[in-house]
């Protein structure tokens, strides 16, 4: 164990365990305590008759800020991890029954383009162009740097204007895409991290080029195989882990946290908390009103909370060989029902799917001969006022009689086993606000300096990582979020960058 200041790190989510490791390969003294008994939070792996079924996210992209985390030990991921490459890195399938395959590799991209609209493949590239200047100050520059004062934003005003930041990612695709279908191709990235395209600021399309970059990977052994790596990265270099173990308040006196209370009385000292809960229910539930004078409840509340997800997992004894690893299936409408889900809030009779076929990369989670499939619809959150006790298994028995006629004919007669989660299962079980998936919407005025901070203004001592926090959701932002903390942390101890033996080496 080190024998540094005491660090308390609540949720063992992506973010959690970045920050733990970080903060543990740094000297710190770092408990990292989960409700859940297992870790990995919206990563959670739920197995069951042979199948193991990743909870959360499947995309795995900028997988350099993983092997940071494995250098800061001395060590390589590719020792502790294998990722393989995802192609296409979707296949994205019309409600007519046209298919767009989309890859990394520009050719390929100009080609699928060409078949929609061949108008379009000019545009597409300056699109694309377009995409690399944004990803350029977006991620490369501000992506893993505090906007913990007004001036930090204030500086990269010039460039946001430059950048056209206040055209929402659909404005934006659509300078330079005329072809209605494929302007949803190029824009449907921000539901990815919980965004509306017609809201969310274009500085969103800089994922575009991030996946053309650094690629579309899967991990062997799923998602739960990174929770697994990082865990054991953590307690390798003398971190102590607590599952099953519910933080309840952030304590505080004065204006300085001095420890986490958890269920059932126990007291955790610390003099730093990092919260990788999610960051409304953060203030709302972990600290005490009286040392809240920003995140009021009335603040909290009439933030723009992101979609909520209907997911379920199923197996079957059967395999499906034409499926991608990745599907996007596309119901009849688009800005209508993106409407009806964020704006309405109401729970339409169409959708449109993600279907995800791990197994087409790694058959091992699955028995052999079997195939291992989660399908998750955007749904609203909880202000729809659906009551998904009601509503859930007749919800997936419909999407299962979609999936029949899209590509898993005779799924429910080759069915093994299936569970499903709702908005009742984020708002309850990942205590999140409103049981929206992916926290508060990535709109520009929740973006940078306006998002949750990830130092505390209400509290010294209090830091948050995760979806809610600058620079947001996805595996790169939770994970980017944890290298704020880092530094934020570090400048305060007085520890450099020391142990971060290759940051800033990705821009290459």
């Amino acid at each position: 164990m080190s024998a540094g200041p005491k660090v308390v790190v609540i949720g063992a989510g992506f973010g959690g365990l970045a920050a733990a490791v970080r903060l543990q390969a740094r000297g710190f003294a770092v408990t990292l305590v989960d409700k859940r008994d297992a870790p990995g939070g919206r990563a959670y792996v739920y197995r069951d008759a042979g199948f193991a079924f990743d909870g959360g996210p499947t995309v795995v992209t900028a997988p350099f800020l993983l092997e940071e985390l494995f250098a800061l030990a001395g060590r390589r991921m590719e020792e502790h991890l294998e990722l393989v490459p995802v192609d296409p890195f979707y296949r994205i399938r019309f409600h007519d029954g046209r298919v767009f395959d989309y890859t990394g590799d520009a050719e390929r991209m100009a080609a699928e383009v060409a078949k929609f609209s061949p108008r379009d493949v000019d545009g597409y590239r300056r699109f694309v162009e377009e995409s690399q200047k944004i990803f350029a100050v977006g991620f490369e520059e501000l992506g893993d740097v505090p906007f913990s004062r007004a001036r930090d934003m204030l500086k990269i005003v010039p460039q946001m204007i430059r950048l056209r930041s206040h055209l929402s990612v659909w404005g934006l695709v659509c300078k330079y895409i005329k072809d209605d279908a494929l302007r949803v191709v190029m824009s449907f990235h921000p539901l990815l991290v919980g965004g509306n395209p017609f809201t969310t600021t274009s500085i969103y399309t800089l994922i575009a080029y991030l996946e053309r970059k650094w690629g579309v990977w899967f991990a062997k052994g799923g998602t739960g195989a990174i929770v697994q790596a990082l865990v054991d990265l953590f307690v390798s270099l003398g971190g102590t882990m607590e599952l099953g173990v519910a933080a309840e308040e952030i304590l505080v006196e004065g204006r300085k946290v001095t420890g986490v209370r958890l269920a059932g009385g126990r007291t955790l000292p610390a003099e730093i908390v990092v919260s990788n809960g999610d960051a409304p229910a953060t203030y709302k539930r972990l600290l005490p009103a009286s040392a809240r004078k920003k995140y009021t409840d009335e603040k909290i509340d009439r933030m723009r909370y992101s979609m909520s997800l209907f997911v379920s997992y199923f197996g079957t004894k059967r395999q499906y060989p034409d499926l991608a690893h990745h599907t996007i299936l596309l119901g009849p409408r688009y800005r209508e029902l993106l409407d009806d889900i964020f704006d309405r809030k109401v729970l339409a009779p169409d959708f449109s799917l993600y279907l995800h076929a791990p197994t087409r990369t790694d058959p091992s989670l699955a028995p052999p001969g079997c195939e291992n499939f989660y399908v998750l619809s955007p749904v609203p959150h909880l202000e729809s006022g659906d009551d998904w006790s009601k509503r859930g298994p007749e919800y997936q028995e419909t999407i299962f009689a979609y999936l029949e006629k899209s590509g898993i004919p005779e799924l429910r007669a080759n069915l093994v086993t299936s569970r499903f989660i709702t908005p009742d299962t984020f708002a309850g079980e990942l205590a999140s606000e409103k049981g929206a998936a992916f926290s508060i919407q990535p709109v520009l005025t929740q973006s940078a300096w306006f998002r949750f901070h990830n130092k505390s203004e209400e509290v010294d001592g209090l830091y948050l990582v995760g979806a809610g926090t600058h620079p947001g959701a996805g595996l790169p932002g939770v994970l980017s979020s944890a290298k704020v903390v880092d530094r934020l942390i570090a400048d305060v101890a007085g520890t450099g960058n020391a142990r971060d033996p290759i940051a800033g080496t990705h821009a290459g």
